[in-house]
């Protein structure tokens, strides 16, 4: 038995999100179905990052246990020939079968995309947030401030999360301008249920003039989600990249 790593981008616009649920087809139900197909035994896939229903990801990570004799390295290649043009795996390894991309320290990077102009574009339709109000891109980049260091972020968790720690840590928030598109860059130790998406609603707000950007700082000291602004949609995120140590990911089988 070998434990493979999968790093698999994919356009989330035909999925109900990352995980198995009834209501709908999901990223990691057709990684099982195909896995299971073209590896003879039945694979059920360990995620890293259980993204929402239309975010998309760039490398998200994701592991399962096999007895199969193809090489890791190749397994993407074969999977790839199965998989629907929506996803697509990345890499594929063979790493420690104590590696679990959930349990072990890891640095996420998330982006946002905003649309700020007056008339939508149709082909940003699916990968970006429309607004047509003129948003203060300085008033932003002044409130995102607040945001980076450790904190309790409670007030950034969506109801319905199961988690009782709510402190993480944003190693960077930067947020950029080319033309009409806003692209918010967020790296961080972990992230609440739908935290990004609340956070980009939030400077939105800052943006539109409904807050102050020094207000952030009493909706973190809140510590209550009706204190910080709307979730934005699920189409302008993406996962970008899940970086671990290198001694978590590769370290030798236990005796």
């Amino acid at each position: 038995m070998k434990r493979i790593m999968l790093e698999i981008a994919y356009d989330g616009t035909n999925y109900c999100g990352w995980q198995i649920q009834p209501n709908g087809i999901t990223v990691e139900e057709v990684l099982n179905k195909k896995l299971s197909e073209l590896l003879k035994e039945e694979i059920a896939v360990i995620g890293a990052s259980r993204t929402d229903s239309g975010v998309h990801a760039l490398a998200n990570v994701a592991v399962f246990d096999t007895n199969t004799k193809i090489p890791g390295d190749k397994i993407k290649f074969a999977l790839n020939q199965r998989l629907p043009n929506d996803i697509r795996i990345q890499t594929s390894k063979e790493v420690s079968p104590q590696f679990h991309p959930r349990r072990c320290n890891s640095r996420k990077t998330y982006e946002y995309y905003i649309l700020n102009r007056r008339m939508d574009i149709p082909l940003e339709r699916l990968y970006s947030y429309f607004v047509y109000m003129p948003l203060d891109f300085e008033k932003m980049k002044e409130a995102a401030v607040y945001l980076v260091g450790e904190h309790d972020f409670m007030s950034f968790c969506s109801a319905g999360s199961q988690v009782t720690d709510t402190v993480r840590t944003i190693y960077v928030l930067d947020l950029t301008k080319e033309n009409d598109m806003i692209k918010i860059h967020i790296e961080g130790n972990g992230f609440l249920y739908n935290m990004v998406r609340i956070i980009v609603g939030t400077l939105v707000k800052v943006g539109l003039g409904v807050y102050p950007p020094e207000h952030v700082k009493e909706i973190l000291d809140a510590r209550d989600r009706m204190a910080s602004g709307p979730k934005a949609p699920a189409r302008g995120l993406r996962l970008v990249q899940i970086a671990y140590n290198k001694e978590d990911v590769y370290q030798t089988k236990m005796e």
